[in-house]
């Protein structure tokens, strides 16, 4: 098992040394293998949740946050998307967005089989990976028994430039392999934390390159998730960060909301910075994601 430490100014220190999970791996219908983190739960599990990262960040950034989960009662599976963190293989690449859609709808149809109708199944999506979590349920909906999104990336405020754009969108035509630039490579963009910050610019596993065709899909998946929009019937907590630079919170809120047909629960942290991870101190947070998760199983 890896071995990392990331110290906070509060004092506190984030180990993984002690995380109760194991490096898993899961082969997609197209022959693609996904690696994702297994956090075994002591005992039966309350419930399965399945998290989702963003375009740059994977896994291992949220190790802290599972093993609370753990420690709580749930099974948690923290999956890295294709290209990202774990996965080593087309760096910053897919073929489409639908690809990705795929491979998670393949992934949760496979938990779903491993742990049977009557355990809730939860699904996470952070940033980013919140357009793969509703492009999801519009392709295929149904397979979670709820929605968790921390600051998702429906409406994002950071762009690449216009004559990024233009270069992106030629070699999407000619070399769609050609990798350039993911815009989020400032650190102070995630989090306000020095010592996260520090970890942030020496962590070799985040995306900092992407293929010039899966920027372009990123885009063509903004308008899938509002040309083919849906009601989501199942819950959705939604957590949003009051200093976040990287979210339009107002037009999120907005966004998710035209969604939500059943329970929209909506918890704002005016003080907090992009990924809540790397927060001084993210009890608060942690705790009312538990609250939420127990009433979801209650019902």
């Amino acid at each position: 098992m890896e071995q990392r430490w990331l110290g906070f100014p509060s004092g506190r220190r984030f180990s993984v040394v002690d995380n109760p999970f194991e490096i898993q791996s899961f082969l997609t219908s197209g022959g693609y293998k996904l690696h994702y983190r297994h956090y075994h739960s002591v005992g039966i599990p309350k419930a399965t949740i399945v998290f989702i990262h963003g375009i740059q960040s994977h896994g291992g950034w949220y190790e802290s946050s599972c093993k609370k989960f753990v420690q709580a009662g749930y099974r948690v599976l923290f999956l890295d998307r294709r290209g990202s963190g774990l996965n080593e293989v087309s760096r910053g690449d897919s073929p489409s967005f639908r690809t990705l859609l795929d491979d998670l709808k393949e992934f949760l149809q496979y938990q779903r089989k491993e742990i049977g109708e009557a355990t809730p199944l939860i699904l996470g999506a952070i940033s980013w990976g919140g357009k793969i979590a509703f492009g999801l349920e519009i392709r295929m909906a149904n397979l979670v028994d709820g929605f968790l999104l921390l600051a998702p990336g429906f409406c994002p405020k950071v762009h690449p430039t216009r004559k990024e754009r233009f270069f992106i969108a030629l070699g999407s035509l000619f070399t769609p392999r050609r990798l350039f630039n993911i815009p989020l490579n400032d650190p102070e963009l995630f989090t306000a934390n020095p010592s996260a910050q520090k970890f942030l610019k020496e962590d070799p596993l985040a995306l900092r390159k992407a293929t010039a065709r899966f920027l372009i899909d990123s885009v063509r998946l903004d308008f899938y998730l509002r040309m083919f929009r849906t009601k989501i019937s199942k819950p959705i907590l939604l957590l949003i960060a009051g200093q976040d630079k990287i979210i339009d919170n107002e037009k999120t809120i907005a966004f998710v909301k035209g969604f939500a047909l059943g329970s929209l629960t909506i918890k704002e942290y005016p003080k907090a910075h992009h990924t809540f991870e790397f927060e001084p101190e993210p009890q608060l947070h942690i705790e009312e994601i538990k609250e939420w998760l127990e009433v979801q199983i209650k019902k």
